[in-house]
């Protein structure tokens, strides 16, 4: 018998009740699934074996199997290649430039990506929230004002930001890597935001 805590709450006067299952619509415009070339059938099929699920992303950009590999290819380059940035330090940048835009999609996946690779949910907590209460190295925080300004105000960035990045230990190659991530998620974050794209139920529930 289900005690008082444990039974489901009557919504207050005038809210509407939340759905249950945000996979239920992957995004507001009515796009049907195109023709996935094989290759884009395997990733699917290979997002589903490794995580469980294919990202709703990846289902939004479907519609079009040219622009979804365009969209695989760029991310899975800027994300998953070998770098002088880490996977979480990628992520960071993803969460840092979501939350400027106030991605509801990239906050949730990618703070749980952050909160998987960190093995530290307060950590991904407070990129979500806000980097700047996070105790960071230099590090990162360098990191991370480049990218919040990038977003911000990209045309005020100047030598002295950059220099701010090799004083931090940070290559050439790895500022343009930097610069390319953070450029990437305010493309996608703005996409996101213009479909209003809903992340998977599953995202909320990861590495808590």
């Amino acid at each position: 018998m289900m005690n008082d805590m444990a039974k489901p709450r009557k919504p207050e006067a005038g809210l509407k009740p939340a759905p249950q299952d945000t996979d239920g619509s992957v995004m507001a415009l009515d796009l049907p699934q195109g023709e996935l070339s094989p290759e884009m059938r395997a990733y699917f099929e290979k997002c589903d074996e490794k995580i469980g699920f294919v990202p709703n992303v990846l289902r939004a950009y479907a519609h079009d199997n040219a622009k979804l590999e365009a969209f695989a290819a760029l991310y899975n380059d800027l994300m998953l290649a070998p770098s002088g940035l880490s996977k979480l330090e990628r992520e960071m940048i993803a969460v840092a430039v979501s939350n400027e835009n106030r991605c509801y999609y990239c906050l949730t996946a990618h703070g749980a990506a952050v909160r998987q690779l960190s093995g530290d949910p307060v950590l991904g907590e407070m990129l979500v929230q806000n980097y700047r209460a996070a105790d960071l190295a230099p590090r990162h925080r360098a990191m991370l004002d480049f990218a919040v300004k990038l977003t911000i105000a990209s045309w005020s960035v100047e030598e002295g930001d950059r220099e701010a990045l090799r004083r931090a230990g940070f290559s050439e190659r790895d500022i343009w890597d930097i610069a390319a991530v953070a450029s990437f998620f305010n493309m996608s974050n703005r996409m996101a935001s213009a479909v209003d794209m809903r992340p998977n139920r599953d995202y909320h529930a990861q590495a808590r």
